[in-house]
């Protein structure tokens, strides 16, 4: 994860504002696999969201990341969750994640390095996270991650 962010970090035509803390969630979809660590970052990037979402494939690929089966255990996965306030609905690319609002394991790192933050369309992160209440979410104590503000 820490190599992931450092990755995120050097990023063209990219900064890395903040990370949060680390993150160990259950799986979701296929359960047959180890506990997930999960962890946001804030970017201010030139870079379209496109051109964002091939840069985060290409660390994926050079993390080891295969591809065999949907929510098939993984070395890295790394999503585009919002992008400003862009709403984009295509194939390949959705902004914000189609999910984001759902998921404790998203909101909670999101919330940490952005309290305020508005997922377009859904309204405050912070209330969906309140909703999420019933979602295990553990963050591991002590971690620094780069990039990272007190």
């Amino acid at each position: 994860m820490r190599s992931a962010l450092e990755a995120l970090a050097a990023l063209p035509s990219s900064r890395l504002i903040r990370a949060s803390s680390l993150y160990r969630t259950a799986p979701i979809g296929y359960v047959a696999q180890p506990d997930f660590v999960n962890a946001a970052a804030l970017i201010e990037t030139t870079l379209a969201p496109r051109e964002l979402l091939a840069e985060l494939r290409a660390i994926e690929d050079r993390h080891g990341r295969v591809r065999s089966f949907q929510n098939a255990p993984r070395t890295l996965d790394l999503d585009l969750l919002l992008y400003d306030d862009f709403t984009i609905d295509e194939p390949e690319l959705s902004v914000p994640h189609p999910r984001v609002h759902e998921r404790a394991f998203a909101l909670a790192p999101i919330v940490e390095i952005e309290p305020e933050c508005i997922i377009p369309g859904r309204g405050s992160a912070r209330e969906w996270l309140a909703r999420c209440a019933d979602q295990k979410i553990e963050r591991f104590q002590g971690t620094r991650t780069p990039g990272r503000q007190r």
